[in-house]
């Protein structure tokens, strides 16, 4: 009996951390539910107006963009700043690089095993959309890279406009690295011009060159 006792009481222990556990894991996940529906909801809003929209009052970030692979069916949320609370929802601006759509050099971050686990499946060709409170803007894959983390290059100004997306490397890891998975676009090019679709749904062109690939 006494032995059938003990039995009964290791059972219990294991049991209670257990559904400790999982209690918490669902928690984590109801969380990241309603995180998305209300990052959703900030990004419509600021669509509307152009406004910044924080998804929830102590938010130190806040939606600006939507990129989208056509070819993979991926849609993901663009944040504003690449902090830690930012990606730790979706992908990051970083500050002091063009914002999404605008002119020069803009780079977004995002973590290889969530908002960016997608990058490997990206090839020369591909084509990106960008879609802001301003309008959207179509991007050409030109080129994936491995550089070090101390490679700053990859988010410097550049004299043409170009957007640059930005992960750990490599793309299963789950450990540190010091290596980044870059992949870069150009403005895809529709002869001399370039076509942009504006907030109120009307295209405008922009005189363009076309660039030589």
């Amino acid at each position: 009996m006494r032995r059938r006792g003990a039995l009964r009481l290791v059972a219990l222990l294991l049991l209670v951390p257990g559904c400790i556990l999982i209690g918490r894991r669902g928690y984590l996940e109801a969380k990241a539910v309603l995180a998305g529906h209300l990052i959703d909801r900030a990004l419509a809003a600021h669509l509307r107006d152009g406004r910044p929209h924080r998804p929830w009052a102590w938010a130190d970030m806040h939606p600006i963009a939507v990129l989208e692979a056509g070819r993979l069916g991926v849609r993901r949320t663009v944040l504003r700043g690449a902090t830690g609370e930012s990606m730790a929802f979706a992908a990051g601006h970083i500050d002091g690089t063009a914002l999404p759509n605008g002119r020069g050099h803009s780079v977004l971050a995002g973590h290889r095993d969530r908002a960016f686990a997608f990058l490997g499946e990206l090839a020369r060709g591909d084509t990106l959309r960008l879609r802001t409170a301003g309008g959207v803007r179509d991007y050409v894959v030109d080129g994936t890279w491995i550089v070090t983390a101390a490679d700053v290059g990859v988010i410097e100004p550049t004299p043409e406009d170009r957007l640059t997306l930005l992960t750990c490397y490599p793309l299963g890891g789950l450990l540190r690295s010091r290596l980044r998975y870059v992949v870069t676009a150009l403005p895809a090019a529709y002869g001399p011009t370039e076509i942009v679709v504006n907030a109120s749904g009307t295209n405008s062109a922009l005189s363009r060159k076309p660039r030589m690939r």
